[in-house]
Order: structure tokens, then sequence, then C-alpha cells
């Protein structure tokens, strides 16, 4: 859980300087497929979450 949260700060922090310093729009593209790649990475271990034994 704590790398996923990380993921996100890292991927927030990344597109706010993209969008606010001038030049360095790479950088919000950068911050958005590390949002995109941890949604995916979130989405896949809880998938593979063994289900409980009733």
């Amino acid at each position: 859980m704590s790398l996923f949260l990380f993921l996100v700060l890292i991927a927030v922090v990344l597109g706010l300087i993209g969008a606010v310093a001038g030049g360095l729009g790479y950088l919000l593209v950068i911050g958005v497929a590390v949002f995109a790649a941890d949604l995916v990475f979130a989405w896949w271990r809880l998938r593979r979450r063994p289900r409980p034994v009733r």
C-alpha cells in the first residue's frame, strides 16, 4: 500500500511541475504515465489477492 501511495505522490508532483513550469510538458506526460501504471499495478494486486474460503 505504501508503494501505491508513493507512486501517486510522485505522479502528482511531476504533473504539477509539468503543468506549471514552462517548457516542462514532458513531466506532465511522465506524471500521467506513472499514475496510469500505478492504477494498473493496484488493479493487478487486488485481482491477485486470494479469496477467503467459507
